[in-house]
């Protein structure tokens, strides 16, 4: 039962049809029947029969793209259809002056777009722009009493309004959004960013006043060239020899040069004729550059280094350019080994003679004997130093002290010894 479910489903067969030009495209069941580009077809909607025009003829799309449910083309329009189409479009011109008119008898804040009236006459759709909800109750009314038949106002943006009107852009040529783009897709600022471009809004936004569509769909592009390209300030070598990036043109793929021997020339290249040395901008802590790193520019010296020394570098292993880590060609297993003797052969920090406190905060009892002990030093302190003795008997009072001092129970520890035998 699981191998049938985990089959791949059948792709469907669909033709794409769109209403009126410039608006969306939908996906329609030819129901066996091959259409053309440019064909005039009448196909069952949610609003009824409708008319449009086949952009894209018979073609197979996976099941995921289709938006369920997938409406049948019913037939070919006729030149009795056409007839139709020819005096809805009078009734919309009337329409759209009629409304305009209440609009302005209401004194409505709103601006008309355009008006539709249905293939078979069932409803007329005004679409219109406002930048407050709009109360249009007795407008609705009065066209409905003028007309005779269902009426529907919608309110779209701004950005919905230029591509149902047309027009030029800034570029000269048609707007992209009534030409060839299917729906809107989100534009931010980043993108003119990543682009190069100005920021000043009223460059990069179109006609409508939203920013251009052109910057999403162009967006992609740009990030693939700018991965084949270097960064602004980057180091590089050039067949002329070594400068920093001042320029970058993504589209011809070239960058112009400053060269370090030279500042005041700027050259251009390719970027297949040049090797980046430093990406980006210098900072403080970057390694300098050798000298003999450069392989392309002919104009530099190079180190001539003798056949021992270049087996050396091919025989020693492989480093990262600015690596300042070590390299051990031990297996991990010596590697720890050895770490284990380094730390056994390192001196013990020594502890302290303090004891550690009970866990219980109560301090013991002195011993007698401590307190004893403790008595003759502090009053051996605070009494004045007493005349000289005899050899002998200084001797005996020294040896008496040294053994007052010693604290009992305690081990004397022998001093510990630097490298150099130095206590």
């Amino acid at each position: 039962m699981e191998e049938i479910l985990n089959l791949p489903q059948e792709d469907v067969e669909v033709v794409d049809i769109q209403f009126r030009p410039g608006q969306k495209i939908y996906f329609f069941d030819p129901d066996g029947v091959t259409y053309s580009p440019g064909d005039h077809v009448i196909m069952d909607t949610a609003r009824g029969a409708e008319y449009g025009i086949v952009t894209g003829g018979n073609h197979k799309i996976p099941p995921k793209d289709v938006v369920a449910p997938l409406r049948k083309v019913l037939r070919l329009a006729t030149a009795q259809d056409e007839k139709i189409v020819a005096e809805n479009r009078a009734k919309e011109k009337k329409a759209y002056d009629v409304c305009l008119q209440k609009i302005a008898d209401h004194r409505l804040d709103m601006q008309l777009v355009s008006a539709e009236v249905a293939f078979d006459g069932s409803k007329i759709l005004f679409y219109f722009t406002a930048d407050e909800r709009v109360d249009f109750r007795e407008l609705v009314k009065n066209l409905a009493s003028v007309f005779h038949t269902r009426i529907e106002l919608r309110q779209i943006g701004v950005r919905d309004k230029a591509k149902m009107v047309g027009g030029l852009g800034i570029c000269g040529r048609p707007f992209c959004c009534a030409s060839f783009l299917e729906d809107f897709q989100p534009v931010s600022i980043k993108m003119a960013k990543t682009q190069n471009l100005s920021l000043n809004p009223t460059k990069i936004s179109g006609t409508c006043g939203r920013l251009m569509c052109c910057l999403k769909y162009e967006q992609e592009a740009y990030e693939d060239l700018i991965r084949t390209s270097p960064k602004m300030e980057s180091f590089v070598d050039t067949p002329e020899g070594r400068g920093t990036v001042v320029e970058i043109d993504l589209l011809r793929q070239r960058v112009k040069v400053r060269m370090e021997d030279a500042p005041e020339t700027i050259s251009v290249f390719k970027n297949t004729d040049i090797m980046v040395l430093r990406s980006g901008k210098a900072k403080k802590n970057d390694p300098p550059i050798p000298a003999d790193l450069a392989p392309i520019s002919g104009g530099g010296k190079r180190i001539q280094k003798s056949a021992e020394e270049e087996e050396k570098l091919l025989l020693e292993p492989i480093r990262f350019r600015y690596s300042t880590e070590k390299i051990v060609e031990e297996p991990a297993e010596e590697i720890q080994e050895t770490a284990v003797e380094e730390e056994s052969d390192e001196v013990k920090p020594s502890r302290s003679r303090r004891r550690r406190k009970p866990h219980n905060d109560q301090p013991k009892e002195a011993k007698p004997e401590q307190s004893r002990q403790e008595k003759p030093q502090k009053e051996s302190r605070e009494k004045p130093p007493k005349e000289p003795k005899p050899d002998g008997a200084g001797e005996a009072d020294q040896s008496q002290k040294q053994h007052s001092r010693r604290r009992p129970n305690h081990r004397r520890r022998k001093p510990q010894q630097n490298a150099d035998g130095q206590q």
